[in-house]
């Protein structure tokens, strides 16, 4: 976590508690755990930005968090370590339990591989869908069509939730951990900004009737309508 002002780091961390949280769940308060460093001199920030770092030290993503303050902190290992630190917290909190876990995943430095969202419970997609919508900004992409295949290819049979189509659109479009989309604004903006260079010009949906028994068919029928609305070719 650090400073937007000053970019001083406030505390470097393994992991962290508190931030991503299921929807009755209530904490005041961020836990660092074993912490390599911690700004024991600056006890309060306005404008502190969490950054998420992969192991080659790149930042893969990035929240502004507000106001927060220097708590409780464990014990010191041998190796330096703080077993863990606590910041009172001001700002917002994520409804989604499974980030933390993505997050750390996406950390790892190895590549997404295809279809990997798929491996991760239903319950998980949203957070998938939350953490490749960050990675992707926060890598300084634009909100448009990146790959080379005009194109894509949907399969219903894997799609059982509206996270999950955004995940399997966003992986169609724009390759594994692409993003091209969290909701029907966001795509229908993914799509015009891609119109002057790389338009999409198809998409093959296979097992659509598998998409119409699992998903609201007014969602379905509104995303049909938004790529038509562009001249892109559904198929169905």
């Amino acid at each position: 976590m650090t400073n937007e002002e000053s970019g001083g780091v406030l505390v470097a961390a393994e992991e962290m508690e508190g931030f991503f949280v299921g929807p009755e769940e209530e904490s005041p308060r961020l836990v660092f755990l074993r912490a390599h460093r911690v700004d024991k001199s600056r006890r309060r920030t306005e404008d502190a930005v969490l950054e998420i770092v992969n192991r080659r030290r790149e930042k893969v993503g990035e929240y502004f968090i507000g106001r927060v303050m220097l708590g409780d902190m464990g014990t010191e290992s041998p190796d330096g370590k703080i077993s863990s630190t606590s910041y009172r917290f001001f700002g917002e909190r994520y409804e989604y339990p499974g980030a933390a876990e993505i997050w750390r995943r996406w950390a790892s430095g190895i590549a997404v591989e295809k279809g990997e969202w798929l491996q991760w419970p239903v319950s998980h997609h949203g957070a998938w869908l939350h953490v490749v919508q960050n990675a992707w900004f926060t890598s300084n992409h634009r909100a448009a069509r990146y790959g080379v295949d005009e194109v894509a290819h949907l399969d219903g049979a894997h799609i059982f939730t509206k996270p999950g189509f955004f995940c399997a659109l966003g992986e169609a479009v724009n390759g594994p951990g692409g993003y091209f989309g969290s909701n029907l604004d966001a795509m229908a903006d993914c799509i015009s900004s891609s119109l002057d260079e790389k338009p999409l010009v198809r998409v093959i949906w296979r097992n659509f009737r598998a998409s119409q028994d699992v998903l609201d068919r007014t969602f379905l029928e509104s995303v049909v309508g938004v790529m038509r609305r562009f001249h892109i070719d559904v198929a169905i």
